[in-house]
């Protein structure tokens, strides 16, 4: 393996801090591993083969616990905030700056400075990009202005305050079933149903 940079070195060691939670997410961290010690352009958006990393945040109310999902303009799904690198190769950085573009909250912050959860997902064709994966490495964030959200009506249809079990179902895929429970623990919060 030649010597990574710094960026890509960094991930690497998050990487390999992160514990994973099930088989499923142990074959993701894998893949990431496989991906930023293989590729360096692993952060490009233009990187299609096997795909490129995202960042990403399950965002939620100091409050009451409840969790930010937004309902996604092109793919027609409830999900976290988050998206394409644009510049940082920095995932974290990624994460929270996409966190509150999407959500509009000024106050964001990370829960952690660790990874939450990583997740390699399927992303269809569309604006003119091939069928790739997202390699997905997500964060909890926190805000204290949770009344403040408002929709980036590019970006989603509508947005939704939810109690954590809810928001499993609406998004309805096991990694986002097992991120929000990870979180629920870290924000000594019930996940319910």
């Amino acid at each position: 393996m030649n010597a990574l940079d710094p960026a890509r070195a960094t991930l690497r060691d998050a990487l390999l801090a992160h514990e994973p939670a099930d088989a499923d997410e142990a074959r993701d961290r894998a893949a990431m591993l496989a991906l930023v010690e293989g590729e360096p352009a692993c952060f490009a958006r233009s990187t299609f083969a096997p795909g490129h990393f995202t960042g990403s945040a399950f965002v939620f109310s100091a409050d009451d616990g409840r969790v930010l999902l937004h309902h996604h303009r092109r793919l027609d799904r409830w999900l976290q905030m988050g998206g394409h690198d644009e510049g940082e190769s920095d995932p974290a950085a990624t994460a929270l700056r996409e966190a509150i573009e999407e959500s509009g909250l000024p106050d964001l912050a990370l829960l952690s400075p660790a990874i939450l959860d990583v997740d390699v997902h399927p992303i269809p064709a569309g604006k003119g990009e091939p069928d790739h994966a997202h390699f997905d490495v997500r964060y909890a964030a926190v805000t204290r202005a949770a009344g403040e959200a408002r929709a980036d009506e590019a970006e989603s249809l509508a947005l939704a305050w939810l109690p954590l079990g809810e928001a499993a179902r609406r998004m309805g895929e096991p990694g986002a079933r097992r991120a929000l429970a990870k979180a629920a623990r870290l924000l000594g919060v019930p996940f319910g149903a």
